[in-house]
């Protein structure tokens, strides 16, 4: 039970950080128009996907998928970024 709550709350951050990056930069218009909404639903999101954390079997289980889905969505917002679609 342990490491599935400390799989919410690790990779589950950097996951949900992820999440909001991407769909505030999906918004039309600056980026900063959206901070405090993205704020906001950072807290939502980060929660839901601390509770989804104990729907895994196992603690490795939510370690591997939420360290997995953290790494390709960071990984999108730093691609979107070296390609310059968002700034």
């Amino acid at each position: 039970m342990w490491a599935r709550a400390f799989a919410g709350i690790v990779p589950g951050f950097l996951l949900s950080a992820g999440l909001v990056g991407l769909l505030t930069w999906a918004l039309p218009g600056p980026w900063q128009g959206t901070i405090v909404a993205g704020i906001i639903a950072f807290f939502v999101v980060w929660i839901a996907v601390m509770g989804a954390s104990f729907q895994f079997a196992s603690g490795k289980r939510a370690w591997a998928w939420l360290s997995a889905l953290a790494i390709v969505s960071l990984g999108a917002l730093w691609v979107l970024q070296w390609l310059r679609w968002v700034e």
